[in-house]
């Protein structure tokens, strides 16, 4: 959204107007990380589609000191079989560029704030910021498609479904 005086004009160089983008708070899964398992310095998301494959979803921007030992703590080295084996991630959207990722576990979940841009097959247009780990076991039996999409702060119809959800498993 777009906000500026009904009667001002674009100008080239000059910053009249306000562009304000709504985040929302989501879950995704850690499945690869820029940087060593000890200093993580970004990380490389995914969600699991409706065939229960794990597809990468977009990546972190550059995480702080504190965020990067937080995670630290909770990466293991990937097995051989992780679903990302031989991928190559883009270091930024609509780049050539390729990002040195480390493949990890699958295991973690990590509390992510995006923007609202998502490309068809659900991935951010734009870096997501890293908030806190969610959690760090069993990330399929939590991770469908129904309850990621439907989380939204403040909106009680939606934590009513999210509790019949938990109810029904």
């Amino acid at each position: 959204m777009v906000i500026k005086p009904l009667t001002s004009k674009y100008l080239p160089n000059y910053r009249g107007w306000s562009k304000i983008r709504r985040r929302d708070t989501t879950e995704a899964i850690v499945g690869a990380i820029t940087g060593t398992l000890t200093r993580p310095q970004l990380l490389v998301l995914g969600r699991h589609d409706d065939t229960s494959r794990l597809r990468a979803v977009g990546r972190t921007v550059t995480l702080r000191p504190e965020q990067a030992r937080q995670v630290a703590e909770h990466l293991t080295a990937a097995d051989p079989g992780h679903p990302w084996t031989g991928v190559r991630f883009a270091a930024a959207w609509g780049s050539r560029d390729v990002l040195d990722a480390v493949l990890v576990r699958p295991e973690m979940v990590a509390e992510i704030s995006a923007d609202r841009s998502i490309d068809r097959g659900g991935v951010f247009r734009y870096p997501l910021r890293f908030k806190r780990c969610a959690w760090t076991s069993r990330p399929r039996t939590y991770l469908g498609s129904v309850r990621v999409r439907l989380r939204r702060r403040g909106d009680r119809r939606i934590r009513r479904l999210q509790r019949g959800l938990a109810r029904n498993r």
